[in-house]
């Protein structure tokens, strides 16, 4: 567990962005022998108010988001109300309403059928929560779960520090969020610079810098790259936060 640890600690501390993060923690969690995580937190940019970085199936975690069910999750308001980890179930004994049946049941049609939460309460006043999940009630799940709880908590303290850092390198142009990887890859395109060699100045493959580049400008709306890192040029040093 140490070494794993250990390992975990070096990629969070090397991760650039929402990608590298969420592939350090699902290393971790595959290690282990849990199938799957949610890692729930305030999103940096404006217009919304949550996002994930989740090994969940992504047609669940989109209609989650775009259904806003954060507001109803039985599981978030259990957590929003506690500062201790715990164990659930989406067929369990809880008290739920319609709606939140509603939601426990579809979430089970994903393979979310039970889970391991912990609540994490900053000293910054955010709220976040990281959720181990598996497809069924296994023995195994349970019995990870209560052999390495502390450890658990460890990484979700662990990854909420950085992810918060992290993805607080966001530059706010126009109202829009950047991270720190489209902004690179942005400030290099408007230099000339092609996909390919932004990767080898980066150290990432170029369709990866491709792939940054690109949502930046769709980000930001511009009709082309070179527009959008103009208006990225001209956004003024107080809009970073």
């Amino acid at each position: 567990m140490q070494d794993v640890f250990h390992r975990f600690v070096e990629q969070i501390a090397d991760s650039a962005d929402a990608t590298d993060l969420r592939n350090a923690l699902a290393e971790i969690a595959s290690s282990l022998d849990l199938p799957s995580f949610a890692y729930l937190f305030p999103s940096p940019g404006l217009g919304r108010k949550v996002d994930l970085i989740s090994t969940y199936p992504q047609p669940w975690t989109s209609h989650y988001l775009h259904s806003q069910y954060e507001k109803m999750d039985p599981v978030i308001h259990q957590a929003r109300g506690t500062q201790e980890p715990f164990s659930w179930d989406a067929h369990g004994d809880l008290k739920l309403s319609t709606q939140q049946r509603q939601l426990m049941d579809e979430a089970t049609q994903f393979g979310i059928h039970c889970g391991f939460t912990i609540p994490i309460h900053d000293s910054g006043g955010l709220f976040a929560a990281l959720t181990f999940a598996s497809d069924e009630r296994q023995p195994l799940f349970f019995g990870v779960i209560d052999r390495y709880e502390r450890a658990l908590e460890l990484i979700a303290i662990f990854f909420h520090f950085h992810a918060r850092r992290k993805l607080a390198d966001a530059r706010i142009v126009d109202g829009v969020a950047l991270s720190r990887r489209e902004i690179e890859c942005l400030k290099w395109a408007g230099r000339g610079k092609t996909a390919w060699e932004i990767g080898r100045i980066l150290g990432i493959s170029g369709r990866t810098a491709a792939y940054h580049r690109d949502n930046a400008r769709k980000k930001l709306g511009a009709p082309t790259t070179i527009q959008a890192a103009v208006r990225l040029a001209l956004s003024r040093p107080s809009d970073v936060t």
